[in-house]
C-alpha cells in the first residue's frame, strides 16, 4: 500500500546573485547571499524548530507572514485565492515560498518566488513578487495552462518600474532549474530582460539548499552578518555607478493599475 511522502522541511540556501548589463555600458557584479525556501502547506502555521529564526517574532533571523501576500490573509489562503482568480485550479500540491528572511529585524526583498505545484509534484505556476525601492510591488504570474517543464522558458511583459535605468517596456524571460548534488539540492532562478532593442539585462539567483538548522543559520550570519542591509546599500551603490557612467535615466512613471499580470 503506497504511503504519503514525508512533509517537506524548511530550507536555507547559500549562493550568489549575479547581474550583467549589456548596453549602452557593459556593467556586471555578483554578491554572495542566502535565502530561505519554505514549504507552506507542510509548515501550516507552525514556527521553526531552529532556535535562531522565529516566525512572526523577534530573533537573529525572522520570517513575518505579514511581509508577504496582502499582509493580512493567511499565506496559503491568499496564494490559493490568487491562483483561483487567475484560472489556476490545480496547484493543490506544495507551495514553496523563496525569499530572504529579516536579519536583525530588517529586510528588503527585490523579488520573492512562490513555486506552486500540483498534487503529482509537477510545477504548475510561479508567482514572482517584485518590489522596488519606492515601496511599490507587482505580481507576475507565470503559467502555461499545465505542468511547467523543468528549465523551460517563461515570459511576461514588463509593466512595473524597478530601475530608473530601464524603461517600462519589453519582456522578462524566466528559467527555473533544480538539481540534486552531493552537498544538497541546487536551485537556480534566471531572469533576463529584453527591452525594445533586444537583450539588455541578464540576472540570476542561485543557491544550495540545506535543512534550516541552527548550524546553517550561524554559518550564514557569520559569513554575511548584515546581508539585508547590504542588499539595499548595493542597489544604491550600483545605481550611482550607472549614473556616473552616464547610462540613460528614466523617471518613474505612474504605477500600473493592475497588481497581477502574466
Amino acid at each position: 500500500m503506497p504511503h504519503d511522502p514525508p512533509p517537506a522541511l524548511p530550507q536555507l540556501c547559500l549562493g550568489q546573485v549575479r547581474h550583467a548589463r549589456l548596453r549602452p555600458r557593459a556593467h556586471a557584479f555578483s554578491y554572495g547571499i542566502y535565502y530561505v525556501r519554505l514549504p507552506l502547506r507542510s509548515m501550516g502555521a507552525r514556527d521553526f524548530s531552529a532556535r535562531l529564526i522565529s516566525r512572526n517574532g523577534a530573533n537573529l533571523l525572522s520570517f513575518r507572514d505579514s511581509d508577504h501576500g496582502d499582509g493580512e490573509t493567511p499565506l496559503l489562503q491568499w496564494i490559493d485565492a490568487l491562483l483561483r482568480q487567475q484560472g489556476v485550479a490545480d496547484a493543490q500540491g506544495e507551495i514553496w515560498l523563496q525569499t530572504m528572511p529579516r536579519v536583525f529585524g530588517y529586510v528588503f526583498n527585490p523579488v520573492s518566488f512562490w513555486f506552486c505545484h500540483r498534487l503529482d509534484g509537477a510545477l504548475r505556476a510561479v508567482v514572482c513578487d517584485v518590489r522596488n525601492t519606492f515601496g511599490e510591488r507587482h505580481l507576475y504570474l507565470l503559467e502555461q495552462g499545465g505542468a511547467i517543464a523543468h528549465g523551460s522558458e517563461l515570459q511576461a511583459s514588463k509593466i512595473f518600474h524597478v530601475s530608473p535605468f530601464c524603461q517600462v517596456a519589453g519582456r522578462y524571460r524566466f528559467r527555473f532549474l533544480r538539481n540534486s548534488e552531493q552537498d544538497g539540492e541546487r536551485h537556480l532562478a534566471r531572469v533576463d530582460y529584453d527591452d525594445l532593442d533586444g537583450p539588455l539585462l541578464q540576472t540570476s539567483l542561485s543557491g544550495t539548499a540545506r535543512p534550516l538548522r541552527d548550524g546553517a543559520i550561524a554559518y550564514a550570519l557569520l559569513r554575511y552578518p548584515l546581508m539585508t542591509w547590504g542588499v539595499m546599500a548595493r542597489i544604491h551603490w550600483q545605481a550611482l555607478r550607472l549614473w556616473l557612467r552616464r547610462v540613460p535615466f528614466f523617471s518613474k512613471p505612474h504605477p500600473p493599475q493592475e497588481k497581477v499580470s502574466r
